[in-house]
């Protein structure tokens, strides 16, 4: 092999049987080496190194040691470990060897250290012994592999959810999105609204500027109680001390915050830096900026999602809404492709399929949705426009 340092990771079964290994792989005269000598040497009370052994007085080799993940506490957590977890692990060592996973040439020349979990609550050693026996193989194999690889990873990132966090930082990664502007002063009708949209991965929501100066910043929490897990934006339409406002909106759980483009250039650069810092998403709000587009070239640093804003008492001033959508394939001609351009101001159904063949990224609608005595079935006429709900038919494959 022309690796010298490998590493591998894998997780199988269910309960508390469940294994996961950590592994790292590497040659005896190289960092891994060292590393097993010194696991051998510097013994650490409750989590003392085993050699994997198949059977006593039979190691596996490429010669491997098994430390224990969670701090072994008396002589029944140590037989977990020295029992069934201790022989799984060289059982499989053994087996990708005879499969020809690991060069059998090399054996001598490389060692293993495996982290093994074995939970305190653990009962049953047949599935102890078959968890760890497939993690182990699933493990070595991925670190010869170099699994995952990036393209994976990009296409696993925004997808995937970790079982014990339940949570993550949603992105927005599969446009066009339909945003629903919640711009609510009645805490009951906001939670009255959430309950009756639909649930559908290509919906955010937007914690209004009325809503905001109703509740402020705190409310943006009562968003996410009502709806875990969603992507919100807290239109804050900031125009002065932007560090500070989206510090604000972070530490009440916005995943993105909005920026006045009419705010000085350092004013939009400060909140543009902060929320990239913060790693969430700045939106800059073109309501009433004359030339858009000469305003995100005289920035340093480009922000995630430009809002092309109709303002809601300017409705009626004929054309203005199509000439402000005309200046998408502008923005991302002359700016930047990865800039993400929503439309806003009294958008229907009917205005957002022309927004869409326009290039938007982002419909955002408030009234039509929130003041309408169907909630769902308005906000399916946009969801329609949108394609698939993510990765509707997507089945689980590694």
């Amino acid at each position: 092999m022309e690796k010298d340092f490998m590493i591998g990771e894998a997780l199988v079964g269910e309960g508390n049987e469940v294994a996961h290994i950590d592994m790292v792989v590497g040659r005896k005269d190289g960092p891994v080496g060292q590393a097993f000598l010194n696991g051998m040497a510097g013994l650490s009370q409750g989590h003392t190194p085993i050699l994997g052994v198949i059977r006593p007085n039979l190691i596996s080799k490429p010669a491997t040691l098994i430390v224990p993940k969670v701090t072994v506490q008396n002589l029944e957590d140590a037989e977990k470990i020295f029992g069934p977890a201790q022989s799984a692990v060289a059982k499989a060592v053994a087996d990708a060897v005879a499969e020809g996973t690991f060069p059998k040439e090399e054996v001598e020349d490389y060692v293993i250290i495996a982290s093994v979990f074995i939970h305190p609550g653990a009962e049953d050693y047949e599935k102890i012994y078959r968890y760890n026996y497939s993690a182990t193989k699933m493990c070595l194999t991925r670190a010869i592999e170099g699994y995952p690889n990036l393209k994976k990873i990009n296409y696993e990132k925004d997808r995937a959810m970790h079982a014990v966090a339940g949570v993550k930082m949603e992105k927005l990664w599969r446009p066009p999105y339909l945003q629903v502007a919640l711009d609510i002063i009645n805490q009951d009708y906001l939670k009255h609204v959430i309950e009756n949209l639909p649930q559908n991965d290509m919906m955010i929501f937007e914690a209004g500027t009325p809503y905001i100066k109703e509740f402020g910043v705190r409310g943006i929490s009562e968003i996410r109680k009502a709806r875990k897990g969603a992507f919100i934006i807290a239109d804050l339409k900031t125009l002065d001390v932007g560090k500070v406002e989206v510090d604000q909106a972070y530490n009440n759980s916005a995943d993105a915050a909005v920026v006045s483009g009419l705010a000085t250039k350092e004013t939009i650069e400060a909140v543009i830096y902060e929320t990239h810092r913060l790693g969430i998403y700045a939106y800059v709000d073109m309501m009433n900026v004359a030339d858009p587009v000469a305003k995100l070239k005289e920035l340093k640093e480009n922000p995630d999602v430009v809002i092309l804003h109709r303002n809601i008492d300017s409705e009626n001033v004929e054309g203005e809404q199509d000439a402000r959508w005309k200046l998408i394939s502008q923005i991302k001609n002359e700016v930047s492709k990865k800039i993400l351009c929503a439309v806003a101001g009294g958008i229907t159904p009917k205005t957002a399929k022309t927004a869409l063949i326009n290039g938007a990224d982002i419909l955002i609608v408030g009234r039509y949705i929130t003041q309408s005595k169907d909630i769902e079935r308005s906000a399916r006429e946009f969801l329609s426009l949108l394609g698939d709900d993510t990765d509707l038919y997507r089945t689980h494959v590694e």
